[in-house]
């Protein structure tokens, strides 16, 4: 399995190497793009946010590869691992809500800040093998992982369109530049924590050590380099206010964060119950995105007996994940022309078909890792597909002013349905006297098939329904898959 696992980063290095110098030929330069390139305070501002965002991404990116491996380091059970796991889902869901409304009420940038002590408070609670402090640091990396998903997107759209007065087009220029970063960071963060962890010796915990001073760096830009683009902002804006003159009438009273936010969710539900293309759209969602999360949970416990390099492994897997985003642009491009829902089709097959070799590879007495390691770069690979492909259809079909609190209610059963299969993988394994059960795993894989065929079939339910929608399609000879 070590030659394995060398081999497969390898090819698919190579292989994400040749398809993006393929989509930088076939895909043409819009012209948005050739504005914001020449645009050198938009480039500044880019910078600036993407200095801070790219280093909280690295941060949560190390603390990948050895969660599960930390864990059974300090001999814990696979069922009380399970537990670990649901409490960070769990917390998840819980903290969502407070993760939407806490930049409203302390202000964005200070909730930048919390995100960045929680985390590093989370890690730093991986050095007790006590059972209590480690929930207590899941229940902190539940609430950092909420707050990364929105504290940051909220301080650089403000910014954008209020303290700089930027045109909203620009806006997915960034988080383009981002998610290509994102990839390449996953990447990397394998390959060191793997330096760390195995070939230095440094054990498990080192990578999630390491994340603590990338935190302490994010908190510094977001303290200091943020803080003083909100006051350069600030000065330029009382600044036009005093050549404009004030206003005589006094300013309209706005709504409470508190009210905001239960209207988006009140409007967010309203969509998603009179639109059928979103409610099958958000069971789409539900239904890959929770099995995910459970194949976070299962793929350490099923190929580490064998013996590979964990961090090589979760830098393949992220690789894969890179050439399936790459494998939609090259799609969507000018000369291919495919539509989004048939590269979402495609991609649950690829993840139907990944589960069903898994219940064959993990049959108990008889494992077989490099099917299951096969398996889990397919399920990547489909990954990459799909969240391109799942993006460009939530913008056609939920209006923007309702696409926050529409994505908060797809997240609800996405969080409750892996939780769900965790404790049911908890509850078998506890069942065999709390040893290890390779049937318990080979039947959660089962079930997770079963659930990428539900969602395949709601994926035909959506296009049968808008055969003809053209919100549905992409349009005209350009054929890019961006958002």
């Amino acid at each position: 399995m070590l030659v394995t696992a060398y081999l497969a980063f390898i090819v698919l290095l190579v292989l994400c190497v040749g398809l993006e110098l393929t989509a930088r030929r076939l895909t043409p330069t819009q012209p948005t793009a050739s504005a914001v390139g020449t645009n050198p305070a938009f480039r500044r501002f880019q910078s600036l946010f993407l200095r801070g965002y790219l280093l909280a991404l690295w941060a949560d990116w190390l603390q990948g590869p050895y969660l599960y491996k930390l864990y059974r380091h300090y001999s814990f059970l696979e069922s009380q691992i399970a537990i670990l796991y649901v409490v960070g889902l769990a917390s998840c869901v819980l903290f969502a809500p407070v993760a939407g409304w806490l930049p409203q009420v302390l202000g964005r940038r200070r909730t930048c800040l919390i995100f960045c002590v929680a985390y590093s408070a989370c890690c730093l609670t991986k050095l007790s093998r006590d059972y209590f402090v480690l929930i207590v640091g899941r229940v902190l990396g539940g609430l950092s992982t909420s707050l990364l998903a929105t504290a940051f997107e909220a301080w650089y759209v403000h910014r954008h369109v209020e303290g700089h007065d930027f045109p909203k087009e620009w806006i997915p220029s960034t988080f383009t530049k981002a998610a290509s970063w994102n990839h390449g960071l996953a990447v990397g963060a394998g390959l060191l924590a793997n330096m760390l962890a195995e070939w230095l010796h440094l054990g498990p915990v080192a990578p999630f050590l390491l994340a603590v001073p990338c935190l302490g760096a994010c908190g510094w830009v977001v303290l200091t380099d943020w803080g003083l683009e909100e006051k350069e902002g600030s000065l330029e804006g009382d600044n036009k206010t005093l050549l404009l003159g004030s206003s005589s009438s006094a300013p309209l009273a706005r709504p409470s964060a508190r009210a905001r936010f239960w209207r988006s969710c009140q409007e967010g539900l309203r969509c998603l119950l009179s639109d059928r293309r979103v409610m099958l759209l958000g069971g789409v969602q539900a239904l890959f995105e929770s099995v995910l999360y459970i194949f976070v949970f299962l793929w350490t416990p099923v190929l580490d007996p064998h013996g590979p390099p964990l961090g090589i492994v979760f830098s393949s897997l992220m690789a894969a994940s890179m050439a399936g985003s790459l494998l939609y642009r090259l799609a969507t491009s000018s000369r291919y022309r495919l539509q989004p829902g048939h590269l979402l089709c495609f991609s649950m097959l690829l993840a139907f078909f990944s589960f069903f070799m898994l219940t064959f590879s993990t049959a108990p007495g008889q494992p077989s890792p490099r099917d299951s390691l096969l398996a889990f770069l397919l399920l990547e690979l489909a990954s990459g597909l799909y969240f391109p492909a799942v993006s460009f259809l939530q913008g056609r079909v939920i209006p923007e002013e309702k696409r926050a609190g529409t994505l908060a209610w797809f997240r609800l059963p996405l969080h409750l349905l892996a939780c769900l299969g965790l404790l049911a993988l908890h509850g078998e394994v506890s069942g065999t006297g709390g040893g290890e059960s390779g049937s318990g795993t080979r039947h959660m894989f089962g079930g997770c098939a079963v659930m990428m065929l539900a969602a395949l079939l709601a994926v035909v339910s959506l296009f049968t329904l808008g055969r003809n929608d053209v919100d549905l399609r992409l349009e005209g000879p350009k054929g890019e898959g961006e958002m």
